[in-house]
């Protein structure tokens, strides 16, 4: 999140917001957020989530959109963190800054827990489940008429203000961002490929039961792009951790995920999206450019970590070379 945005969500607007939601402010607990603020509350033995979004990042329009997504997917049988009405029986609710507003909004906690690294990596059991999800859920896309509308892949805020994030030193990513963006809008667009999508599954947006069974949550980046983008953002956060020294376990990972996502996808009959494979390598980079815009907005990157330093410059020679994690292999 925007350090100068962290200093906006008071207490007061956080009491507020929990109100309106029937919620005692001290039963909230702070869990964290990048683009919103997350609490935590209980209620009658059940465990929610309480988000507040700054009112320059999404519209009314936008997260009546999302709801309304949310909402089409569970009562299909997809397992989602399910939306929560106010008080006043609203899917959000407005609370007015002393600088900006925020919408806030609840949803029920998902059940079962997070896999996180390294537990995520190997793991072929979860990617065919990984698949599974994201094919049902493309599935649904393809049926979905909604209401209202959410945004396309070229309107994502990163992308928008890409240069007001980037420091001068590494405005060629601009460039190398702007070329991309051409070669994405010359993509085949059709209902087979191209759809509403969730926009940011990876293991920090889904939690996993005792069987196996995900549950996806946090569709704050839901837009109308190319299903293989749902694909190559998993890909991606399997994929960074592997610095250059690791590029042959990189490999092995990729193979891996390749293979189990896949056959979970096609279970039942699905295909995947024509030409999948290829496009990879595009939406690799895309997600690569995204990652190191939103790290210089919501990071104190003056002192990096190792591990951070690295990434960091890595990451700029493979976006200025316009290759992405998988080419080299």
């Amino acid at each position: 999140m925007d350090p100068k945005i962290k200093l906006m969500l008071l207490d007061e607007h956080a009491a507020e917001g929990a109100v309106l939601f029937g919620v005692s402010p001290e039963d909230l607990t702070f869990i964290g957020g990048f683009q919103n603020f997350i609490y935590s509350y209980n209620r009658d033995e059940m465990k929610y989530i309480l988000r507040f979004t700054p009112s320059t990042l999404r519209t009314l329009e936008g997260l009546a959109a999302e709801i309304e997504w949310i909402r089409y997917l569970s009562e299909n049988g997809l397992s989602v963190s399910n939306p929560v009405s106010s008080v006043e029986g609203k899917d959000f609710e407005r609370i007015q800054g002393n600088i900006m507003d925020f919408y806030v909004t609840s949803f029920k906690h998902a059940p079962g827990r997070k896999i996180g690294y390294p537990e995520c990596l190997g793991n072929s059991k979860l990617y065919e489940q990984c698949g599974c999800i994201t094919g049902r859920l493309h599935e649904l896309a393809k049926l979905y008429k909604p209401m209202a509308k959410r945004h396309t892949w070229e309107i994502n805020e990163y992308l928008l203000r890409a240069k007001d994030y980037l420091p001068s030193e590494l405005q060629p990513i601009l460039r190398a961002l702007d070329e991309l963006k051409v070669h994405l809008a010359s993509l085949p667009v059709n209902a087979d490929n191209f759809g509403l999508i969730h926009g940011d599954i990876n293991v920090g947006n889904f939690t996993v039961d005792e069987s196996g069974q995900i549950t996806l949550f946090d569709f704050d980046e839901c837009q109308y792009s190319w299903y293989v983008e749902d694909i190559a953002i998993q890909l991606y956060y399997l994929l960074y951790v592997f610095g250059e020294d690791s590029r042959s376990e990189r490999k092995v990972q990729y193979e891996l995920f390749i293979k189990h996502f896949e056959l979970g996808y096609t279970e039942g009959g699905r295909q995947m999206p024509d030409g999948w494979k290829e496009q990879l390598k595009l939406f690799l980079r895309l997600r690569e450019i995204i990652v190191v815009i939103g790290m210089h907005r919501s990071w104190d990157l003056s002192q990096p970590d190792d591990w951070t330093r690295d990434f960091l410059q890595d990451s700029r020679i493979r976006i200025m070379k316009g290759i992405s994690l998988i080419d080299e292999f």
